[in-house]
């Protein structure tokens, strides 16, 4: 697990933190890695893992979406995620799209749904996340946001569940706390993301392709069966894998990287 490390840097919080948050903020504002709170929060609270995703918006009218993403989870479960584009069955996902309350889930609630996601939860459950929480946090500027606490459990019982209702403000709490972090530690120092120069999913380079052929987003899920906004979530990644900052750039590097074939 690689370390992260923000600071030194210094968030208003109105005379307001709760205790259990504390360490977090101070190591932010030590300028530590800010990984060992963070863990020992997540455990606090009954979870295994966390992780923190956020795709923003440039501040230039041609500019598109970058996607962060910061997870406790072991890399090779990252990859593995991002190469088999689990982000079209992820039902954390899927749900953030439709809603911004809080989405407790575990294996039974989501089994059943359709044979990916069903494939997504097997494969999930196997690298440490059988269940959780998963929500959206404010954000002060033009982004989507998720973030997810995990538990390698497969299933959440009655006494689970209402542990979690209990811990519920804790829990989005320690999401924005950490999503106040991240934005003044990353994204407003113009950090890149950690996946600029990752290779391309498979499912990335075909919405590229389509996108070079004229294609909309909404015309590109169409073709694909995927929602719009799933293919936009394409994009931003891809825009980020490729340090690229819209559609036109990102068509040009990859003609010239050999991933776009003109008039394929």
């Amino acid at each position: 697990m690689k370390p992260l490390r923000l600071g030194p840097i210094c968030v208003q919080h109105t005379g307001f933190l709760p205790a259990m948050l504390s360490p977090l903020v101070d190591a932010a504002e030590k300028g530590l890695d800010l990984v060992p709170a963070l863990l020992s929060i997540v455990q606090h609270l009954g979870f295994d893992s966390f992780m923190y995703a956020i795709a923003n918006y440039h501040l230039r009218p041609d500019n598109q979406e970058r996607m962060y993403v910061f997870t406790t989870l072991p890399v090779e479960w990252v990859m593995r995620y991002d190469q088999q584009a689990y982000v079209e069955c992820d039902p954390r996902v899927l749900y953030s799209f439709q809603s911004a309350l809080p989405l407790v889930w575990d294996q039974a609630s989501e089994r059943g749904r359709n044979p990916r996601t069903d494939v997504y939860l097997e494969d999930a459950a196997a690298n440490g996340v059988g269940s959780g929480i998963a929500f959206s946090v404010y954000a002060g500027f033009p982004a989507r946001t998720l973030v997810a606490l995990n538990s390698a459990n497969y299933a959440i019982d009655d006494a689970r569940r209402q542990h979690i209702m209990k811990n519920l403000g804790d829990i989005v709490l320690l999401g924005q706390f950490f999503h106040e972090l991240f934005v003044k530690g990353v994204i407003e120092k113009g950090i890149a993301p950690l996946s600029q120069g990752a290779p391309l999913s498979a499912r990335e380079r075909q919405c590229l392709q389509l996108a070079a052929n004229g294609m909309t987003s909404a015309d590109i899920g169409g073709k694909l069966g995927i929602a719009e906004r799933t293919v936009n979530f394409h994009f931003s990644n891809m825009f980020s894998k490729l340090g690229v900052l819209n559609r036109h750039e990102a068509i040009a590097r990859g003609t010239a990287q050999g991933i776009v074939r003109p008039g394929a």
